[in-house]
């Protein structure tokens, strides 16, 4: 049977935290509901597994921040195959059994992982040229025509491979959410038609492994592709995506989420209005909100930039007690953000975060507040 997070195991993790969290720091994503299944329970908070050197000390340095992320009411783990060379997905695993041995179930968490950029496995190779022909080229997982930049394909066959290792890596046999890395890095080196056509395929591939129960739900994790401009080359619509998903698999797809940089620095998902769903330009926000998508935040403190320094109006306006929880407070309160990601490779990190867990959420009022004096400074 696959395991995966549930509706029941996420309001079971939710109700331990039931006096120590906030309202609203537990939220359902849109459109993940089935007529048999409520949506899952994810929290406002989840850690990202990015930064860090390929080597054992940070390995076990990031099992134990996110032990110490799910034990204290962040239920979200990102990650992605590339992250650390394929050691952050393992790093997971350890912090998956360990969390088993403490109580929590896999049906609690909600564990979201990517594929498209080519990695090597473990360790930086000699000859990483070699590696991939071997790994890759020679068996037919790849086809060389499919790369683009020299590091990125999102053929069939290579996220098939791919989504295997991420299984094996995390020791799970379901993905609660599998992204798409950085689509729009095609974009640099084929038209806009090959584009789509190669998205399709990936969609489709996409939708069977949901079909298996290998992922349960799907998106696209970019960087610059929905900030961007309209007229952008590597800009990315929304409304045309969302109806490809509906194109291969109807109005039940399984495309319902998007991660993308949003923070006090990036704000273009509240503020730039480059999407048309059916009238006037919208905002990525609202073209989420429209089309039944989520969205989560990745880049919710610019890699440790908006921890300090932050002009004196967004302390009048957000009050906490450091720039860092201000940062964090101002995406994870943001209207249509489900979840601020955060990248903590080591339990100090996470446990200075764990506070806004019990805060309540910023209000309309001081959003407003936030923007007035933003303007005026």
């Amino acid at each position: 049977m696959t395991t995966r997070a549930t509706a029941a195991g996420t309001r079971h993790y939710a109700a331990r935290f039931a006096s120590a969290s906030a309202a609203g720091h537990f939220r359902e994503p849109v459109g993940c509901g089935t007529p048999d299944e409520a949506p899952p329970l994810i929290a406002s908070l989840g850690i990202g597994t990015y930064l860090g050197e390929p080597d054992a000390a940070t390995d076990k340095s990031y099992a134990a921040a996110i032990v110490a992320a799910i034990e204290g009411g962040m239920n979200v783990i990102d990650s992605a195959i590339n992250y650390r060379l394929q050691r952050s997905e393992r790093s997971i695993a350890a912090a998956l059994r360990e969390l088993g041995s403490r109580g929590f179930t896999r049906e609690e968490i909600v564990l979201c992982t990517k594929g498209g950029f080519l990695t090597p496995d473990g360790v930086m190779p000699d000859d990483a040229h070699g590696y991939f022909e071997r790994e890759y080229l020679h068996p037919g997982i790849l086809d060389p025509q499919d790369v683009a930049a020299g590091c990125h394909a999102m053929s069939p066959s290579f996220l098939a491979n791919q989504l295997d290792r991420s299984l094996a890596n995390l020791g799970v046999d379901c993905v609660d959410i599998y992204y798409v890395h950085n689509p729009e890095t095609q974009l640099g080196e084929v038209s806009r038609e090959e584009f789509m056509r190669r998205l399709r395929g990936a969609f489709e591939f996409l939708e069977s492994a949901c079909a298996a129960g290998k992922i349960r739900f799907y998106g696209l994790a970019t960087w610059n592709g929905f900030r961007q401009l309209a007229s952008a080359k590597d800009f990315l619509s929304l409304a045309e995506i969302e109806l490809l998903a509906r194109e291969v698999a109807g109005g039940a797809h399984h495309f319902r989420f998007v991660q993308l940089p949003f923070n006090l620095a990036m704000t273009e998902a509240l503020t730039r209005a480059n999407q048309t769903v059916h009238g006037p330009p919208v905002t990525m926000i609202e073209a989420a909100e429209a089309l039944g998508i989520s969205l989560v935040a990745s880049a919710s403190l610019l890699q440790g930039k908006m921890t300090q320094d932050l002009p004196g109006f967004i302390a009048d306006a957000l009050g906490l007690r450091s720039d860092s929880e201000r940062a964090l407070q101002f995406v994870r309160s943001s209207p249509g953000i489900k979840t601020a990601l955060i990248g903590m490779s080591n339990v100090a990190h996470v446990r200075s975060n764990l506070r806004l867990v019990s805060e309540p959420l910023a209000t309309g009022e001081q959003f407003a507040g936030l923007f007035a004096r933003g303007k005026k400074a």
